[in-house]
């Protein structure tokens, strides 16, 4: 993927993309912000398997949808589990992992989201960032906890480099 020049895009954040061994850049307006590469990425690629409609689900994920119907008490089946269920086996065994660890227990449901956010943000995962806040808020969260996540993720982020780079060894006492 080459680009030209990449020029400033309202209501997105910037990040370099110069990073990614991928890319190869040629000339930036420094002027501007530049493009994240998930909004590139997003505005030119198609899933590489379709999103499998009801209709064209196979008996297998069919009775995964069902079960995530059932599970979730909705009858929306997002993209994600569609495009997965191109692989039957692997829709089966990421549900049934991901309905097992998302379940209640010792954490509760909207601080399981929440973690999930925070991870999806460290991997640069904008579909994740999205449906995990999105569950994060019908289970509760408010704007001013989604604020104190990212501020946590932020500051974690840039003590995580500092410790990363200055080699900090790990103190006798936390280990």
């Amino acid at each position: 993927m080459v680009i030209r020049t990449v020029g400033r895009l309202e209501g997105h954040s910037s990040h370099d993309v110069t990073a990614l061994p991928w890319t190869q850049i040629e000339c930036i307006d420094f002027s501007y912000p530049t493009l994240t590469m998930e909004y590139l990425m997003a505005a030119e690629l198609s899933p590489l398997f379709s999103i499998i409609s009801d209709s064209e689900a196979s008996p297998r994920a069919a009775a995964v949808f069902e079960d995530i119907r059932q599970t979730r008490k909705t009858d929306f089946i997002n993209n994600f589990w569609r495009v997965l269920a191109n692989d039957p086996d692997n829709l089966e065994q990421t549900w049934a992992e991901l309905k097992h660890v998302m379940a209640p227990g010792a954490i509760d449901s909207m601080t399981k989201d929440l973690i999930y956010v925070a991870v999806s943000v460290a991997n640069n995962c904008t579909y994740c960032i999205r449906s995990h806040t999105a569950s994060a808020r019908a289970k509760g969260a408010t704007d001013e906890h989604l604020k104190e996540l990212h501020a946590v993720i932020a500051a974690a982020s840039r003590t995580n480099r500092l410790a990363i780079g200055l080699q900090v060894p790990v103190d006798e006492a936390f280990v």
